[in-house]
């Protein structure tokens, strides 16, 4: 009867009891966590409030967008886990192109568009001689000239040429380099005037004679105080095709041999772990040195698909000096065309074979370049290379010595290299024994993929003389 009454009591008068039961606890967790009274606090506060720090979906399903907004790091990307960590030394650029991530092709064959960014020079082609006054008027005077490259030169547009002395407004040679100002282009090709030209028969800013081969820069655009609109950019991107390999790799073990004792533990997984690293170290040399090219197997009745390497899609060439006069001067010629002349990054990547590594190693390193620190990137440990120019990732590939180009390596921006995968990294099981083929247990692995470069001039092979 007494415990009737008491529920009825406590029923009754729930908010007090509550409110004791919570008193109660406080006292117990500041008991538990040596009187800090401000983590049991916390802690009572959360139990009691039912809520923490953070993003609470309450009005809908949590999803992939709304984790990744507010807990980013929580899903994984895409990326073959265990693939990447099997030798990941001996085929970085299959390495890099896994971390990069992966675009899905619905076809064999990738067409893809690249662009790079507008020449700024140009040569003359052909010599140009002294041009003083044309007209009676006291205009200065134009002339046409004829470049490796009129497309790159528009109305308004002006023009440094390299190495020709320009002048001073009194006739007298400047220190300053001739500067041109562009007036039209046609086919026959660019009409310019001399910004500071000599000073002919009374008539400033004629035009001198100009060398054929000089280097012409092509610089800011100056418009007239009532000019509206300026000549149109024009960037178009290039498209360029790719094909996608299969590439394939089976490892069979008799049920005989599974069964069978054996001295150490060589299991079927060893097996697949040797031939994953096969697999990559082949997928590495197509990816690099490959040919694109689609060819008829009789055999088979059915095309085969070949996958076209980075090495031909570089779009810059740099040559070394011999090794004999090899020395840091050359190094910083590398690293100056390496990173000038394309919209690249400022950390890029060599890759080489031990040759050129070799010479590399054996320099003298300066202020001016730095070497020695290791960088670990994409699961590979590198060797940076600093300079005034950017950073350079350095690593030797022995690709490069397999394939008799121990002297030569690459450049790449991993910013700018792009994997196409028809079909990701599988394996499937494959039932010999009831077909009646072989009594083994059968795994094949498949892949079919290739590798693109977009910006070309991003990237740059490294030759030796």
């Amino acid at each position: 009867m007494n415990f009737i009454k008491a529920m009825r009591w406590m029923r009754n008068h729930k908010k007090l009891v509550i409110f004791v039961i919570t008193m109660i606890l406080i006292a117990i967790l500041a008991s538990c966590m040596g009187g800090d009274g401000s983590s049991a606090t916390l802690a009572v506060g959360m139990l009691v409030a039912g809520v923490e720090e953070g993003r609470h979906v309450v009005d809908g399903p949590l999803t992939t967008d709304l984790t990744h907004e507010g807990s980013p790091d929580l899903l994984l990307n895409e990326i073959d886990q265990q693939i990447v960590k099997i030798r990941p030394m001996s085929t970085p650029i299959d390495q890099i192109s896994r971390f990069a991530g992966s675009k899905h092709s619905g076809s064999m064959v990738v067409d893809y568009y690249s662009v790079d960014t507008k020449p700024t020079t140009a040569r003359l082609s052909e010599s140009v001689s002294a041009v003083s006054q044309q007209s009676g008027d006291g205009s200065s005077p134009t002339t046409v000239i004829k470049t490796s490259n009129n497309d790159i030169f528009d109305p308004t547009d002006t023009i440094l040429v390299q190495n020709t002395a320009g002048y001073n407004p009194d006739g007298s040679e400047s220190v300053q380099d001739l500067m041109l100002y562009v007036m039209g282009r046609d086919t026959n090709g660019v009409t310019v005037m001399a910004v500071n030209g000599p000073l002919m028969n009374g008539v400033p800013n004629c035009i001198p004679d100009i060398s054929s081969g000089v280097t012409l820069v092509r610089m800011g655009r100056a418009a007239s105080e009532l000019d509206v609109q300026s000549p149109q950019f024009e960037s178009l991107p290039t498209k360029n095709r790719n094909l996608c390999q299969i590439f394939k790799m089976q490892v069979e073990q008799s049920t005989l041999q599974r069964l069978a004792n054996k001295e150490v533990g060589w299991t079927m997984t060893d097996q697949e772990e040797a031939a994953v690293y096969d697999m990559r170290l082949g997928m590495e040399k197509s990816f690099l040195f490959g040919v694109a090219r689609k060819l008829w197997d009789n055999n088979k009745k059915e095309y085969v698909y070949f996958t076209g390497g980075i090495w031909n899609q570089a779009g810059k060439e740099h040559y070394l000096e011999s090794a004999e006069d090899f020395n840091e001067q050359s190094l910083i010629r590398l690293m100056r065309e390496a990173f000038t002349g394309n919209s690249g990054s400022k950390r890029k990547i060599l890759v080489g074979g031990s040759g050129l590594i070799s010479r590399l190693s054996q320099l003298d390193y300066t202020r001016v370049i730095t070497a020695g620190q290791h960088v670990s990137k994409w699961g590979i440990d590198f060797t940076e290379l600093r300079s005034k120019f950017g950073c350079l990732y350095l690593l030797m590939s022995e690709v490069f010595d397999e394939v008799g180009m121990s002297e030569y390596g690459i450049v790449i921006d991993p910013e700018y290299i792009q994997k196409y995968t028809h079909i990701p990294f599988s394996t499937e099981q494959l039932n010999l024994k009831k077909s009646g083929v072989r009594n083994v247990d059968a795994l094949v692995m498949t892949e079919a993929s290739c590798l693109v470069l977009r910006y070309p001039k991003a990237h740059m092979r490294v030759l030796t003389l």
